[in-house]
Parts: C-alpha cells; sequence; structure tokens
C-alpha cells in the first residue's frame, strides 16, 4: 500500500511539473556543444629515497575526473577526481604514464606523458631563464636533463622560500614585485638522494620613459637637482578634477642660481618622430611664473631644445603646452629638465614652490576650444567653459566634494552682491546652438550642492541677441550639503516674467543662486545643465527608472530579483530618486532579470553601454547582455568587475564588437555570474542611468 502510495505522488508531481512552463533561463542545451577536456597535462612528484615512490596529480581543462594508467604493472587505470593526486612505486626506468581527462558531457581527451625514474644524480642540466616579452618584471623558465623527476625552481625574491615545481616540457613563470638583482635556483631531482642545481643572476629593470606620471611605486625617480633646484615625488597636496592623481613631483627652488633646476634621466631616446607637442600639468603660486621644459643628449648638453611658457592661473592645475616641432630629430635625447622663473633666484618659499605632473608627448597642438552647447557637464578637454558673472557673484573651476574626478563650477555669492546677481552659462554670446525647447519639452535641470535647504535658484533663458526675449523661472532646494537634481519646467514661469514663448531663438542661459536675497558669501557647487527627456510613454534606452508612466516589467528568473527601489546614496555621480535594485537569491548561478524593450536597440553608431552601479563589495561581476526578442540564441553580452563598495561608480561595457545586422530588444542583468546568491546585503545591488554612448 505505501509503494502504491509513493508511486502515486510521484505521477502527480510528474503532471504537476509536466504542465509547467518556464522560461528556458536553466536550459542545459549548452552541454551538448560543451568542448572536450583541454590542456591535459600531470605533475610528477618523487621521494628523494631510492624508494622510486611517485605521486601523480593529472590537470585538465574542462575535466571532472581522470584515468591514470601508469605505464607500469597492471594495466587497470586509477580513477582520479580533478585537484586529487594518486601515487605509485615504479623501479628505475622510462615510463608512458596516460592521461585521460573525462568531461562532463563524458567526452575525453587523453596524452601521454614521459616519466623517468631514476636513482641517479640527475645530469646535463640545462635551464632556460627569459624575461617575458610582455612584461619586464615576469621571468619564465623551462629545464631539461637526464634521469631528473622533477624540476623545483627558488626565484630569489623572499627569504624561506617555498620552491615551485615543474616537470619537463613545462615553462614557470613568476612576477616579481620590484626592480632588484636575485638569484634564481633550479634543482633537479630524481628518486635518489643527490640532485644537481643551476644558479643564475636575474636583474629586473624597469627605466623611466615617457610618458611619466610619477604613479609607479617600482620606478626611481631620481632626479639630479641643481643650482637650488630641489624636486621630489610625493603625495599630491592639491588632488582635484583637474589633476586627481595620487602622486606628483614638488620642486622647491630654493637659494642657488637663477637656473636652479631639476633633471631625470630617461630609460631610452625620446621618440620625436610622430609627437612633437609636450604637455606637464602645473600647480603654480602665481600668475606669471615661467615654467621651461628642456631635453638633452645623456652624453652631449650641447644637443638640447628647450620651450618656455608662462603660467596663466595661481593655486590651480593647468596643462602647460610646449611646441616642440622645431626639434632637431636627427638628435638623440633622453634628459628632461625641468627649471621655474629661470633667470630669478629662488629663496625657497611657498612662493617658489611648484608641482607638476603628467609629462607626454602628442601629435599636435591642441585644437581651439569650441563653443559651450547642451549638455553641459564641464568635462570637454576642447570646449570654452569660460563662465560669465554680473552682479558682484565669482564663478571658478572647482572639485566635487563628494567625487573629485568630477569637474564642476563653484559660485559665490559673495557679501554685498546684488540680489539679481547671477552667472551666464558660457560667454555672452551663448550656446552653439539653439536650446531645444519645444511643445513636449519645456525642462531643463542643474544639479546642484546647496549650503541649506529652501533656498531659491533661477534659471533663465534668452535669445543672446535680445534679452528682452527671455523666461525665467525658479525653484528651491531640498537637501543641504549633498547633489540634487534640480528640474526648471519653463511653463511655470517666475511671477513677474514674461511667459514661455516657442517662437523665440532660446539660445542662453543664466543661473542665479539665492535670487532675491543679498549675497551673504553662500557657496553653490554645480554641474550638468541639460534637457529634461520629455516622458514618450515607450520604454528604451537610456533607462534611469524616474518614470512615473512606464513600466518597468522585468522578468526576473533563477533567484534573481530586480525592482524599481529609492535610492540608497543619493549624491557624487548619482543624484536620482529612484533607481533599479537587484537581490540575488538562492537559485541558479545565473540568476538575474529580463527588461524587454519594445523596439530594437540602434547600435549603428553608438556601441558602448554605460551603467551606474552601487555594489556591496569590491569585485562583483555584472554581465549586461543584449538579445533577439524571438531568439535568445541572438545575443551578445560583457562582464564588468565593480571596484567600489558602497559607492556609486559607472562601469562601462565595450560593444564595438556587435553584430550590427542582428536585432536586439531585451536587455538581460546578471551579478555574480557564476555563483548562487544568498538573498543577503551582500547580493544586494542596484543600478541606474542605463546608457548607449
Amino acid at each position: 500500500m505505501n509503494s502504491f502510495k509513493y508511486i502515486f505522488s510521484l505521477a502527480i508531481l510528474l503532471a504537476v511539473l509536466g504542465s509547467c512552463q518556464k522560461e528556458n533561463f536553466d536550459d542545459i542545451s549548452f552541454l551538448e556543444t560543451s568542448g572536450s577536456p583541454a590542456q591535459i597535462s600531470a605533475f610528477f612528484d618523487i621521494t628523494q629515497d631510492n624508494t622510486g615512490l611517485v605521486t601523480i596529480t593529472p590537470n585538465g581543462e574542462g575535466a571532472s575526473t581522470f584515468d591514470v594508467f601508469f605505464g607500469h604493472g597492471a594495466s587497470t587505470p586509477a580513477k582520479v577526481e580533478a585537484g586529487k593526486s594518486v601515487q605509485r612505486i615504479y623501479p628505475e626506468g622510462v615510463y608512458n604514464v596516460k592521461i585521460i581527462g573525462y568531461g562532463i558531457t563524458g567526452k575525453i581527451t587523453e596524452k601521454v606523458i614521459p616519466l623517468t625514474v631514476s636513482f641517479k644524480a640527475p645530469e646535463d642540466l640545462k635551464v632556460v631563464a627569459a624575461l617575458d616579452a610582455g612584461n619586464i618584471f615576469k621571468i619564465n623558465v623551462s629545464a631539461t636533463a637526464k634521469y631528473e623527476t622533477v624540476f623545483k625552481v627558488y626565484f630569489g625574491e623572499v627569504a624561506n622560500e617555498v620552491p615551485k615545481s615543474f616537470i619537463e616540457g613545462e615553462t614557470i613563470s613568476h612576477t616579481y614585485t620590484k626592480v632588484g638583482t636575485y638569484a634564481l635556483k633550479v634543482v633537479a631531482l630524481s628518486g635518489g638522494v643527490a640532485s644537481t642545481t643551476y644558479n643564475q643572476t636575474v636583474t629586473i629593470v624597469n627605466p623611466i620613459l615617457i610618458p611619466v606620471d610619477f604613479e609607479s611605486p617600482t620606478l626611481d625617480y631620481a632626479f639630479i637637482n641643481f643650482d637650488g633646484g630641489n624636486s621630489t615625488v610625493l603625495d599630491n597636496p592639491h588632488k582635484t578634477a583637474g589633476n586627481p592623481s595620487n602622486k606628483v613631483t614638488k620642486m622647491v627652488k630654493g637659494a642657488g642660481q637663477p637656473w636652479g633646476g631639476s633633471v631625470l634621466k630617461l630609460g631610452a631616446n625620446i621618440d620625436f618622430s610622430a609627437n612633437k607637442v609636450f604637455r606637464m600639468k602645473v600647480y603654480s603660486p602665481r600668475v606669471g611664473a615661467k615654467v621651461l621644459l628642456k631635453v638633452e643628449n645623456s652624453s652631449d648638453s650641447n644637443q638640447a631644445f628647450e620651450k618656455e611658457v608662462t603660467t596663466t592661473v595661481a593655486n590651480e592645475w593647468v596643462d602647460l603646452v610646449f611646441d616642440y616641432s622645431a626639434i632637431n630629430t636627427s638628435n638623440t635625447y633622453q634628459n628632461l629638465v625641468v627649471i621655474f622663473d629661470l633667470g630669478t633666484v629662488g629663496d625657497g618659499s611657498s612662493n617658489f614652490t611648484f608641482y607638476f605632473d603628467d609629462i607626454r608627448l602628442q601629435k599636435n597642438l591642441p585644437a581651439s576650444l569650441s563653443q559651450i552647447k547642451l549638455p553641459v557637464n564641464f568635462e570637454g578637454e576642447t570646449v570654452d567653459y569660460t563662465v560669465t558673472d554680473f552682479g558682484n557673484n565669482s564663478t571658478v573651476n572647482g572639485t566635487d566634494p563628494v567625487n573629485v574626478t568630477n569637474k564642476v563650477k563653484v559660485t559665490t555669492k559673495p557679501n554685498g552682491a546684488e540680489t539679481w546677481a547671477g552667472t551666464t552659462i558660457g560667454t555672452g554670446d551663448g550656446f552653439a546652438t539653439k536650446i531645444p525647447i519645444t511643445a513636449s519639452a519645456t525642462k531643463m535641470s542643474v544639479k546642484v550642492y546647496s549650503p541649506a535647504i529652501g533656498i531659491p535658484v533661477r534659471l533663465k533663458i534668452e535669445d543672446s541677441n535680445d534679452g528682452g526675449k527671455s523666461v525665467e523661472t525658479q525653484v528651491v532646494t531640498t537637501k543641504a550639503n549633498e547633489w540634487e537634481t534640480l528640474v526648471f519646467d519653463f511653463t511655470n514661469h517666475a511671477t513677474g516674467t514674461a511667459a514661455l514663448n516657442l517662437a523665440f531663438n532660446f539660445n542662453k542661459a543664466s543661473i542665479f543662486f539665492d535670487f532675491g536675497n543679498s549675497g551673504s558669501g553662500k557657496v553653490f557647487y554645480w554641474d550638468d545643465v541639460q534637457m529634461v527627456a520629455s516622458d514618450s510613454g515607450v520604454l528604451g534606452l537610456p533607462l534611469d527608472f524616474q518614470s512615473l508612466t512606464l513600466n518597468y516589467d522585468f522578468i526576473n528568473f533563477d533567484g534573481g530579483n530586480l525592482t524599481v527601489a529609492n535610492n540608497p546614496a543619493v549624491g557624487g555621480i548619482n543624484g536620482s530618486s529612484k533607481v533599479a535594485k537587484m537581490v540575488k537569491g538562492a537559485g541558479q548561478p545565473w540568476g538575474g532579470s529580463i527588461l524587454k524593450l519594445p523596439n530594437p536597440i540602434d547600435f549603428s553608431v553608438n556601441k558602448t553601454f554605460t551603467v551606474k552601479v552601487y555594489s556591496p563589495r569590491v569585485g562583483a561581476k555584472m554581465l549586461l547582455k543584449v538579445e533577439n526578442k524571438s531568439d535568445a540564441n541572438v545575443n551578445f553580452e560583457k562582464e564588468v568587475v565593480t571596484t567600489k563598495a558602497n559607492a556609486w561608480e559607472t562601469l562601462t561595457f565595450d560593444y564595438s564588437a556587435i553584430s550590427s545586422v542582428a536585432l536586439y530588444h531585451n536587455l538581460v542583468f546578471i551579478f555574480d555570474l557564476g555563483t548562487p546568491g544568498d538573498g543577503s546585503a551582500n547580493y544586494t545591488f542596484y543600478f541606474d542611468d542605463v546608457t548607449l554612448n
């Protein structure tokens, strides 16, 4: 009776399972195309006591188990799981050990590996130890010998080193952590007590080459200081958006000669065959300081070329340009010479303390700056981000108080500034193109970091040729000392100003902080001036999860659970109020979510995705995949690893290799592919602003 009950229950269960339909996210059809195991090999180790006891460890990519045929004695193989070993006692001789690797689908690959068992000391030991062509810190070692079973190598970098083992036919590698001279030792071992040793001195050098950024912990930036100049590498004391580098060089010009400076010897000749424009970042205590950059032949200082430029700003990083187009390229130059204020003796004070960084060569002189246009983010190197203050306002380039790599503007409304003090975004000529205000797109946004809640901020747009043709609107700040995105809707024009007239040629914008109040010293940071996209009612890129009318209908699968949620950390690079929240719970290693778009994604021009991600840990993987809506086999994917924990960062997915012929409608999001989640905070991720660039 019990047997019948169990059979009946099983039948019901099978019927239920058969009636359920499921998205094919746990499809294992990939097993049918899974390849055979590859790179089959074996590691031999032998005791040095004349017993002939050999330990055999088979290896292979994609192999879960192995058969080991010892080539001696019984023909029955030993079954060995991946990562395990088997032992065998051999008499002296040469044996063919056959390894058969089995993949998860039953496919096999086999390889025969010779094993030498001898109780003699190895003879005719030959070692090849060569630096890697692609990494000057890496050495590759291989060896041959008679009567040897295994080699052990000591790379000589640490005390009490545990040697690494390898066999004949293998190459073993090691990457040194710093420059220096090391004693490499290779020991050939047989089954006997005696061994044979090979010794070699390895010298690791790391020459200083152009470009020079002073960031390498392995390079010795050994300046030769002369006649009062004193250059040292140190932590960047002025880390800003203009130079977020960790390390820079500090030059103090003290008492000595008017030409006091420093020389940096390079490890190779500077190549001026194509690039003839030097650039160098400089931080000067004053405007009008002279900066001379000179190159010299290492043996003949008469073979030299130099250019001098003058600083135009004080206490701010600037990128100076040195035109070397007239240099004689038939000479060779290995030395860089830096001199500040040539012709003036320094006094070692802060007035003669300079910083420099990022010395590099480029092909052409920088292009003339282009006129500003929307969107404005202050990041472009060839855009003129000059602003025009009025009413005693003061605006400068500044450092984002949250993210030092982000370039922003900083506006101070000083004591006594007019109630109407403001700042025109750009020059009086306005934007290069018309502001695209239309009947369905009437909003602009500005990210603002305000010192207090409730401060009125006004935005005005106008015709640069006729100031009477304008409209302005006003909002108030809702956050203090953190970023927020203020949205200005010009259909809600400010009291006493003209209504929005779409016939006007709006090409100029001005922002007014604390409008209507006299200046009191308040400081405002601002960034990202742009149009607010009209809500078309159609789901598509970019995705910002802010819409109240769009249906973000996520299809969650195998443990992935994606929803729209409140931003857990508003500020920095992400001031959005709404973001996507992924909780990866128990399920499959590939658990994730799909978002189906009604129209195919256009990859004809833009092929780089960026996504803002907030991860609970460094090293988490995010996979972004696109699929055809009818055939999931038509797809493309890229995976990127997070570098920050509990902070927003922008991840970039390179889709340059995607087929522009196929159609892709679906976006698939998977975190930590290959690892099942547990639904905890450690498997809770947020992302936002999925954008195709």
